[in-house]
């Protein structure tokens, strides 16, 4: 199976999710095996959300929105084009999913495939339900790809790599248990914003999506502010008043009541608006329904200090304070060549 055929796999599956999006589902008729898998899919993303709660529907059709926007022929081309992929030797790949948004395993999934190598998923019990799918679908517009995508919920074994994502303790055990074996072992990172004070209102009303979008629990959300002395949050609170309706979502609701009970109790200081609290804090990884803030003397100091903690930083946003900076609103909207953790997925599957 040449490069070619892998890419046009995956743009065709990008046809497919393109039927699944936030402003509905819309079944098309130019879509390839659509009679097998259309009504299918719609019952995978019924039993995601009956099994997990934080997977609405509107947070599983933004995600698959999003790929398919990604999966098109220019993009994965424009990804492409700067490897060298007649070198591959195909091997088995491990990947150990992490499952706190939908499909947060997918960009792993798609870079072993498309650099020619076989997968073997282990997924993680909280997002089980969309990933086999879609895997099958795959299967039928590239008949190719059969036995080639395995996925178990035994110990791995027999794989010649691995992709591992979770926490910084699990990762501990990962970097002893697969220590023989070439690996990417992921860590916990949090991403950050920078306010400076001169932000729009429109900046900041993108600045909630940021934070709120996936209720906080991606690494790419933002968790953390860091404000100049003496800033105001009035305007920050306006901005982010859009994401009220989060407080009737009761996963989201249990988790304000009792990380502000907890603050009260210990008599922490903290601003709070019925459905976000702010908290000054040293800390990256912030509460469910909370944000962490910080003072910064002078935005020098501040990039010193941010570089210095790069490894736990997933994403920087700003109002263009730097070129590797992210435009607010725009974290959960990453490009195909947007690395977790700046590792570059790709290249490392060649090279093994």
């Amino acid at each position: 199976m040449n490069l070619e055929e892998r890419i046009q796999a995956f743009v065709k599956l990008g046809d497919f999710l393109s039927q699944f999006s936030t402003n509905g589902i819309v079944k098309k008729n130019d879509i390839p095996h659509n009679d097998l898998f259309f009504d299918g899919f719609k019952h995978q993303l019924k039993l995601a959300r009956e099994h997990n709660g934080w997977f609405t529907e509107e947070n599983i059709l933004f995600g698959l929105n999003n790929w398919s926007r990604a999966l098109t022929e220019k993009n994965i081309k424009q990804f492409t084009k700067n490897y060298q992929f007649h070198t591959v030797t195909p091997k088995k790949i491990a990947i150990i999913m992490a499952g706190n948004i939908p499909l947060v395993g997918f960009h792993d999934f798609f870079c072993v495939l498309l650099s020619g190598h076989e997968v073997l998923v282990k997924q993680s019990s909280n997002d089980k339900h969309l990933l086999p799918f879609l895997a099958k679908y795959l299967e039928y517009v590239a008949p190719k790809f059969k036995g080639k995508i395995t996925f178990t919920e035994e110990n791995l074994k027999d794989f010649d790599a691995v992709i591992a994502t979770g926490s910084d303790n699990t990762a501990r055990y990962f970097e002893y248990y697969f220590k023989g074996k070439p690996s990417i072992i992921r860590k916990n990172r949090n991403s950050v914003a920078v306010l400076t004070g001169n932000e729009t209102e429109e900046q900041l009303s993108q600045l909630s999506h940021d934070i709120f979008r996936y209720y906080g629990l991606g690494c790419r959300n933002v968790s953390k502010l860091f404000v100049p002395e003496n800033y105001d949050f009035d305007g920050f609170f306006k901005a982010m008043y859009a994401w009220h309706p989060i407080i009737n979502e009761a996963k989201y609701a249990n988790n304000y009541d009792y990380n502000k009970a907890v603050y009260l109790m210990s008599e922490f200081e903290m601003l709070e608006n019925g459905f976000l609290m702010i908290k000054e804090d040293s800390s990256y990884a912030s509460p469910i329904a909370t944000v962490f803030y910080e003072h910064y003397s002078s935005l020098e100091n501040l990039r010193n200090e941010l570089e210095k903690s790069s490894k736990d930083i997933q994403c920087v946003v700003s109002n263009n304070l730097s070129s590797n900076h992210i435009a607010f609103g725009e974290t959960q909207n990453p490009n195909l060549w947007d690395f977790a953790d700046g590792v570059d997925t790709l290249e490392f599957l060649l090279k093994i």
